[in-house]
C-alpha cells in the first residue's frame, strides 16, 4: 500500500491536547482506534509538514 493507493476504508481523526500536555491524534476507522500522542514539538513539525504537503498538491492539482 502507498500513499497513492485508494482505498475505500473510512475513518474519523480527531486532534487535541492531552491532560498530560501532549497533542494527540486520534484515528478511529471501523472497530480499530489508534492514539498517538505527540509532544508539542513533534506536533509543530507534523504541522509544517501537513502544510507543505498541502502546499505541494496545490502545484499538482489535475484541472478537470
Amino acid at each position: 500500500m502507498g500513499i497513492n493507493d485508494d482505498k475505500d476504508i473510512e475513518a474519523n481523526l480527531q486532534i487535541g491536547p492531552t491532560d498530560r500536555g501532549m497533542v494527540r491524534l486520534f484515528i478511529e476507522a471501523g472497530k480499530i482506534e489508534i492514539p498517538m500522542d505527540f509532544d508539542p514539538e513533534e506536533a509543530e513539525e507534523i504541522a509544517e509538514e501537513i502544510l507543505a504537503a498541502a502546499k505541494a498538491a496545490r502545484t499538482r492539482k489535475k484541472s478537470p
